[in-house]
């Protein structure tokens, strides 16, 4: 690849980056009119309109961990996802084994195998 077509590939990753995210500014208003979070989550609005139609709602039970922060927050729902991938893709990658091994593909079981022993030559 030239060096042109290195720059020009890299200008469109950045242009591509940065202008949805100039493009959006702020978040819709609330309803005060005030611009509200632009990312909010499900929480947060599910938790807006309770206190909207039953202001004296009390929780029925308290988190055992709270984040000191959204950006923990972030961090574990992020290792979450990652965790769970993993154990998808593992059983993903077994239930393709046992399955190639059941047909008696040479796919799942020529990787366990050792290659054939060559004859000595005279």
């Amino acid at each position: 690849m030239s060096r042109r077509k290195a720059w020009l590939m890299w200008a469109a990753v950045v242009a591509l980056t940065t202008v949805p995210l100039l493009w959006v500014g702020q978040g819709p208003l609330d309803e005060q009119g005030a611009a509200g979070e632009l990312f909010e989550g499900a929480d947060a609005r599910a938790q807006q309109a309770i206190t909207r139609i039953a202001p004296d709602y009390k929780p029925w039970f308290r988190p055992v961990l709270e984040p000191s922060s959204g950006e923990i927050a972030s961090l574990l729902f992020a290792l979450q996802a990652a965790l769970g991938a993993g154990v998808i893709g593992y059983w993903l990658g077994v239930s393709k084994t046992r399955a190639a091994a059941a047909r008696g593909d040479g796919e799942a079981s020529a990787a366990n195998t050792p290659p054939p022993a060559t004859p000595p030559q005279p």
